[in-house]
């Protein structure tokens, strides 16, 4: 028809949202991602060898299904140091494994657990008869070997480190020439220490073998009785300094015990 006006459509354009879009949105969720990762790097970096470890041991095993879950400190699966305040747990948990022992009647009054400055201490007392090494011996009997291992499993769970140390009674040491109540003490933590790295605990957590001989009594006013001789198991809490553990091993006020008189019959420990 002439004369008529064309019609015009008029489109409207999107709003300003459509113009720029959310890409920023994933630029900047991937800039702070970034940027935390990095600041974990940083912190590892200036953190302890031992948080080192267990920041590594979470990532390569983070649901625990490496090791019992459920029995370490922290109930999630990790396996994190044990600081001063994680002690009595600790104590809590491995009184708990050793009264599962079947022998646990026969040896409770021969094993004791208590907290010291310098960690957690694990105490294995002798009887006359020998309990947990043969007497005059550094092999360890059966009951000596089962509460070892029993301890190697629970503690190589955690990245702490443990000493071992080994005392005698103040009885001479009768056997082969040249060998005394040093290195028996000695030599028996150095057994424990192959025997518990044979079941769990980590090549790298031993940092001390102590042997004392009769240096450190449990009975100062009885320098012959049996419960002397003993094997201790220290587990080092983070907090540990070498002042703690000088304080934990340095000799008592009393003087040093004399052997007896060479007249007395002396006995293998």
């Amino acid at each position: 028809m002439e004369g008529a006006r064309p019609i015009i459509i008029v489109k409207k354009k999107a709003g300003h949202g459509g113009h720029h879009g959310g890409a920023w949105k994933v630029a900047y969720a991937d800039f702070v991602t970034a940027m935390m990762a990095l600041f974990i790097v940083l912190w590892l970096l200036n953190s302890s060898k031992k948080i080192q470890e267990a920041v590594g041991g979470y990532f390569r095993d983070p649901m625990g299904s490496a090791k019992n879950a459920g029995t370490n400190m922290t109930g999630s699966g990790t396996s994190l140091p044990i600081s001063k305040d994680d002690i009595p747990k600790l104590k809590e948990e491995l009184e708990k494994r050793i009264r599962q022992m079947s022998n646990f009647d026969k040896l409770k009054n021969q094993i004791e657990v208590k907290i010291t400055p310098e960690g957690l201490r694990i105490e294995l007392i002798e009887t006359e008869n020998g309990t947990f090494f043969n007497l005059g011996s550094a092999t360890p009997t059966e009951n000596g070997k089962q509460l070892l291992s029993l301890l190697a499993n629970e503690l190589g769970k955690f990245p702490n480190h443990v000493s071992i140390e080994g005392h005698t009674d103040a009885k001479p040491y009768m056997g082969k020439s040249g060998y005394s109540n040093w290195e028996l003490s000695a030599d028996r933590a150095n057994a424990a220490r192959r025997l518990m790295q044979q079941n769990g605990l980590g090549v790298s957590q031993v940092s001390q073998i102590r042997g004392f001989a009769d240096q450190m009594l449990r009975k100062d006013d009885a320098p012959l009785d049996a419960s002397n001789r003993r094997i201790s198991v220290i587990v080092q809490n983070l907090d540990a300094t070498p002042d703690d553990a000088e304080k934990a091993t340095e000799p008592k006020d009393s003087a040093p015990s004399e052997s007896p008189p060479r007249a007395e019959p002396t006995r293998h420990q």
